[in-house]
């Protein structure tokens, strides 16, 4: 991992998740700046899936399946799963990378969360106890299947790897708009998640790039 190319990974993976955190800092501040066009956004995403989900029970019913099977314990179970596998197999540095970026992606979630304090939106289909910002969907998400990919790549035949890369990302984006269709979440707190899980799957990731499976 100390070669030229393995160094240019490393500076592309710590530009990626810098320039994630300054998109989750935005969203941050402009949440508590109040900022218009911000709000323009949220405001009117928010109204258009409700109205359209209003009269729609099998619309509404779609998005709950959808966040329930891509719900952050959803991965943290299967998470678990891969830990007791890899320690059965002695492959420890798995099992810890799991460990740190699957298991305790919930402690980031809650301290973000907690700082934040925003309000869920008023126009909600369903209820959810925790504050919205950062969608915890979208983070957790975005942690455990990147995660997942990161740990599965190497027994990945090279022809399918692009077909799982695609879907990964499609399922990201798909739980974010569940929240918003949902209207458990503005558009803004989902891309805070989406950022923010990228920025913390690239610093767990990186930490853990001189094993011999596990690379960027």
């Amino acid at each position: 991992m100390n070669g030229p190319a393995s160094k240019v990974r490393m500076s592309k993976a710590a530009m990626a998740a810098t320039s994630a955190l300054i998109v989750y800092a935005l969203m941050w501040i402009g949440y508590v700046q109040n900022w218009t066009w911000m709000t323009a956004i949220d405001d009117t995403w928010l109204r258009v899936l409700h109205d359209f989900g209003a009269t729609r029970l099998g619309w509404v019913s779609l998005w709950v399946v959808v966040s329930t099977i891509l719900a952050p314990r959803v991965f943290q179970v299967i998470g678990f799963i891969g830990i007791v596998v890899s320690v059965y197999r002695r492959d420890y540095s798995t099992a810890l990378y799991l460990f740190v970026s699957v298991e305790l992606m919930a402690l980031v979630l809650v301290c973000a969360k907690w700082l934040v304090q925003r309000p869920r939106p008023s126009t909600a289909f369903v209820y959810d106890a925790s504050t919205s910002f950062p969608s915890g969907h979208a983070f957790g998400a975005t942690v455990g299947i990147l995660a997942f990919i990161t740990v599965l790549w190497p027994v990945i035949r090279e022809r399918w790897r692009i077909v799982v890369a695609v879907l990964g990302v499609v399922l990201i984006l798909l739980v974010g708009f569940a929240r918003v269709a949902l209207n458990v979440h503005h558009p803004s707190d989902v891309l805070a998640g989406w950022a923010l899980g990228t920025a913390y799957y690239l610093a767990i990731a990186a930490g853990f790039a001189r094993t011999s499976r596990l690379r960027l």
